[in-house]
């Protein structure tokens, strides 16, 4: 597979004042740490092109562009009027059947957004990264995704020293919430419209309006949140810069899979007031697009009130879609795929069930398919208060539940005790466990028999109860 030579950077022809263009700054002594070869071949790239030197940035590809966006945004419900790439460059894009995609470099140097910041990262936030992310395409949930890492060669001063790397993430685009924020509160309605064009084109050609395309991305946003619950993940950060417009999960910092179930359950150590909380997802994605609406009134025809009225009205249809993807995802959890009055109510009481008995949530989905799940549900009673009615509701379910159990619930997720192994080990230079863990959680649903370890939920002394976004 010959090079690339077509890359591109269509967010480089908007006006300067949607990013500063610049390189990313050199690092000492790169070292392929791994890359995505599957992925590669995916965008038409030969993963030999992808050398220390051009997953760092020292080498760019021919027809990059490189450049940091700008952007705002609501942080833990604080208004923050300028943020942007602090530490990531996009280098433009690759364009075949499967549409547009972004390369950006995170960890590349300073930019004018930094804040004080570095503008590196170091081999933890990488790794957290290229597992998670690569966990959550895996699972069939829409994510940027990692193409490859690279060591820098370089320390990177957080509260002690660590080997510094880079990441080259992948997206449908960057573009985010505080995007349109950033020019909405600056009164700046001909860039509004640019980006409303381009995100349309880009995303959603079936818009339109503001109107339709906001109706898209509420859509887009319910079905992601939706299925980040099915699958008990806690994204950790959800301000509106970290929430794109594209639908996809974006931005791994302080996440996580839950190991046992609580639906307040918080893992963002900065997250002091439970804002993000797992059973809070729903509404803050609401609350972010709500911002995302108030962006795009002037953009509106017509009366302002109206406008702020059929907005509202979009905004109200979240639930129109979240719902009914939520039951979709969690009916085949327990094996159904019809449609019963009681679904629900049978769904939420298997997780009271679980909630009072702290159950593992990935392990107790995963034992009723296998017959084990009353060793889970731990409380008196309990399973046997619940389990008649399952039976019954599944003695009226044709086709074979257990098969659709087995496609729902995933055996192997990111369990943080793993992560933070695996990262530890990095740290020491030892990068065999991140291998390992990319490699096991490429097959979620039936892993390989050597990586069955991987799936036990852990002990009490290895629960890790909070992550950090350590950028």
């Amino acid at each position: 597979m010959a090079m690339r030579d077509d890359f591109d950077n269509s967010y480089a022809r908007l006006p300067d004042r949607f990013y500063t263009k610049l390189p990313p700054v050199p690092v000492a002594n790169p070292q392929v740490l791994r890359v995505n070869d599957a992925l590669a071949r995916e965008l038409g790239i030969d993963p030999s092109d992808l050398t220390a030197e051009v997953l760092t940035g020292n080498t760019l590809l021919p027809g990059t562009d490189p450049l940091a966006q700008v952007y705002a945004g609501h942080q833990f419900g604080g208004w923050v009027p300028r943020l942007g790439d602090g530490r990531a460059i996009l280098l433009g894009e690759v364009a075949g059947d499967f549409g547009r995609r972004d390369i950006q470099l995170k960890g590349s140097g300073i930019t004018p957004y930094s804040r004080n910041g570095d503008g590196r990262a170091w081999v933890g936030p990488v790794m957290r990264e290229y597992i998670v992310s690569e966990a959550m395409n895996a699972l069939g949930i829409p994510t940027t995704r990692a193409l490859g890492a690279a060591l820098t060669g370089e320390g990177v001063q957080r509260e002690r020293r660590y080997p510094g790397a880079v990441l080259m993430r992948v997206a449908a685009s960057h573009i985010r919430v505080g995007t349109f924020q950033y020019f909405a509160a600056r009164g700046d309605r001909p860039a509004l419209r640019l980006l409303l064009d381009h995100c349309i084109a880009r995303h959603y050609p079936q818009a339109d309006d503001p109107l339709s395309f906001l109706a898209e991305v509420v859509a887009a946003q319910a079905r992601l949140v939706a299925k980040w619950m099915s699958v008990g993940f806690i994204h950790g950060v959800m301000n509106t810069d970290n929430m794109a417009v594209s639908g996809e999960t974006i931005d791994y910092g302080p996440c996580a899979f839950m190991d046992a179930y609580h639906p307040r359950m918080v893992f963002s150590s900065i997250d002091q007031q439970g804002r993000y909380a797992f059973q809070e997802q729903p509404n803050v994605a609401v609350w972010n697009l709500a911002q995302l609406a108030t962006s795009l009134l002037p953009l509106m025809d017509g009366d302002p009130e109206h406008a702020a009225g059929e907005a509202t009205r979009v905004l109200e249809g979240f639930a129109t879609h979240f719902s009914p993807e939520w039951l979709r995802l969690f009916r085949a959890k327990i094996g159904l795929t019809t449609q019963e009055d009681g679904d629900e109510a049978l769904i939420t009481g298997l997780l009271s069930r679980m909630a009072s008995s702290q159950a593992d949530f990935t392990a107790t989905f995963t034992a009723l398919t296998e017959g084990d799940a009353r060793d889970h549900i731990t409380d008196e009673g309990a399973w046997d208060s619940w389990a008649p009615d399952w039976e019954a509701r599944l003695s009226r379910e044709p086709g074979d539940p257990k098969a659709t159990m087995r496609a729902a619930n995933p055996v192997l997720i990111p369990r943080n005790h793993r992560v933070e192994e695996a990262i530890q080990a990095g740290i020491d230079g030892d990068c065999a466990p991140f291998h390992r863990l990319v490699d096991a959680l490429a097959r979620p649903f039936d892993p390989l028999p050597e990586h069955l370890d991987l799936a036990t939920p852990p002990r009490a002394d290895e629960r890790v109860l909070r992550t950090f976004c350590g950028t």
